[in-house]
């Protein structure tokens, strides 16, 4: 893998990339996936500031276990990724402060897990990994987990949900009601959230062609 996509922090990726993607199969998690939140992270660090080294580590680490979306165990993913990422920390002789940012960072940039990023790089990494979850590249990892997981595109006899209840383990256009569309009033950083309401008017269009070419 290529350590040059993370300059100037090449040295670290180097020693970081061989335990960042535990799971090869899953292309919403994979390098690709890391290196456009390390894009977003550098956009809105430009701005916004933080210890970039910091934030490049927790970035490569952040899915270093792989939990998958329908599993019971799911909302631990990230603590189980900051207590796996510690130990490779420690290994490159990191001081205790760089290793709690960088692991609260990780801890704290899932969704699921609920827990809310005190520092600033803890906020830079978990916008520029939601931003990765709106907009057309949002929407490309949703039913691409939908079709991992075996769920339909959408319930044919109710597809907007009127007179059921949202299904997205069984639906993947209910996800876009479940978490996509609640992501950008989240956002904690002032760049973050410039970027993110973009992204949002991208889901919104989607979901009302969607649902135009289907006859609902």
């Amino acid at each position: 893998m290529r350590a040059d996509l993370f300059a100037p922090f090449t040295d670290i990726a180097s020693q970081l990339l061989p335990f960042a993607i535990p799971n090869a199969s899953d292309g919403a998690h994979d390098i690709a996936h890391i290196t456009r939140v390390w894009k977003n992270a550098q956009s809105i660090a430009a701005q916004e500031g933080g210890n970039l080294e910091i934030i490049v580590s927790a970035t490569l680490l952040h899915d270093c276990i792989s939990v998958e979306k329908d599993s019971p165990d799911r909302a631990k993913a990230s603590i189980l990724a900051a207590t796996t990422a510690r130990d490779h920390l420690l290994n490159m002789s990191w001081d205790e402060e760089k290793i709690a940012q960088t692991c609260h960072a990780i801890e704290a940039h899932s969704f699921s897990a609920g827990i809310t990023p005190e520092t600033l790089e803890a906020k830079i990494l978990q916008d520029a990994d939601r931003l990765d979850a709106i907009g057309l590249i949002g929407i490309a990892r949703c039913f691409y987990v939908a079709g991992r997981m075996g769920s339909a595109l959408y319930e044919p006899n109710d597809p907007r949900a009127a007179h059921r209840l949202l299904d997205d383990r069984s639906y993947a256009i209910d996800h876009f009601e479940t978490k996509l569309l609640t992501l950008a009033d989240g956002f904690k950083t002032e760049k973050g959230q410039r970027l993110a309401k973009a992204r949002h008017e991208e889901l919104l269009s989607f979901r009302s062609a969607f649902f135009t070419q289907i006859g609902a």
